[in-house]
């Protein structure tokens, strides 16, 4: 390990190193499948890293394995200085204070038969708050994610999709966590109002300090929102870097491919970014 990476983790809020994940083949005689192939990455306090690549390319399964939802083959997860990997279920437990999560679907990974107030007091009282402190603090969490004071009284699939993600964010607030696992959390929303679900993000650090490693397939998403961006391609990292770098000026060919693949609203440039990702692809099988 260089000296610059040993010293970035060791200040780092969260730091992977040379992490491998590996799946049992399905059938007896098969070798594993290898989603996750020495990875290494750092998160630091208050930063947000964006993970970004294609469908396949590993980056939510290195967000399981922060969440303890994959299994760690090789390698390290450190988070506060602590290993956290291949920890035992009530370490993780206790975990999850500082470290959530909030999912693609916000409709899935909320109770339907739950008003919202409910789905927002049970970590808490869970947590052991009182139940009259954990009523007032989602009367917080509710303004913080812009949201009606009524909201609490209402079940989730009366809100519109972008009015639900907020809810899900307020969940992952409750317990004031330090890094929030992002995964792909606004890909199911219309552009409107995955600008407003951002720009809610952005205003969440600004406040409190929360850390993301924020995961999604759009390199626009990642340049609006992220300090840092790595890129992920066949379960390893291919480029990273400052986001104006790498989602501007991207080194590898398959950064430069993912950004030619952005849809832009000019026709003309649409059609000359077609071409040039085409004779991109092809110099790549030629190498």
């Amino acid at each position: 390990m260089s000296e610059h990476l040993a010293s970035a983790e060791s200040t780092a809020l969260l730091a992977i190193e040379d992490l491998v994940v590996e799946y049992p083949s399905r059938t007896w005689r098969g070798r594993p499948f290898r989603a996750l192939d020495g990875v290494s990455l750092t998160v630091g306090r208050g930063e947000t890293v964006g993970l970004v690549g294609e469908s396949g390319s590993g980056k939510s399964t290195l967000g399981r394995a922060v969440l303890g939802l994959a299994p760690v083959t090789k390698g390290t997860i450190t988070f506060q200085g602590r290993v956290i990997s291949g920890v035992d279920k009530r370490a993780r437990r206790q975990l999850s204070k500082d470290i959530q999560v909030v999912f693609q679907d916000p409709y899935t990974s909320l109770n339907p038969a739950m008003v919202v107030g409910d789905i927002l007091t049970e970590p808490l009282l869970v947590a052991g708050t009182s139940k009259a402190e954990a009523e007032r603090k989602v009367g917080e969490l509710l303004e913080r994610v812009h949201l009606p004071a009524d909201s609490g009284r209402r079940l989730a699939r009366e809100f519109s999709g972008g009015q639900r993600q907020r809810i899900a964010i307020a969940r992952a607030l409750s317990r004031d966590p330090q890094l929030i696992v992002c995964d792909e959390p606004v890909s199911a929303l219309d552009l409107s109002t995955q600008s407003r679900v951002l720009e809610l993000f952005s205003e969440i650090q600004e406040s409190t300090g929360v850390a993301y490693l924020f995961i999604t397939h759009d390199l626009a998403v990642v340049r609006h929102i992220s300090q840092r961006v790595a890129v992920m391609n066949r379960g390893g990292i291919v480029e990273q870097g400052p986001s104006a770098q790498v989602t501007s000026t991207p080194q590898h060919p398959y950064t430069q491919q993912l950004l030619l693949a952005a849809p832009v609203p000019n026709p003309r440039r649409q059609a000359e970014r077609r071409a040039a990702r085409k004779k991109l692809a092809e110099s790549m099988k030629a190498a």
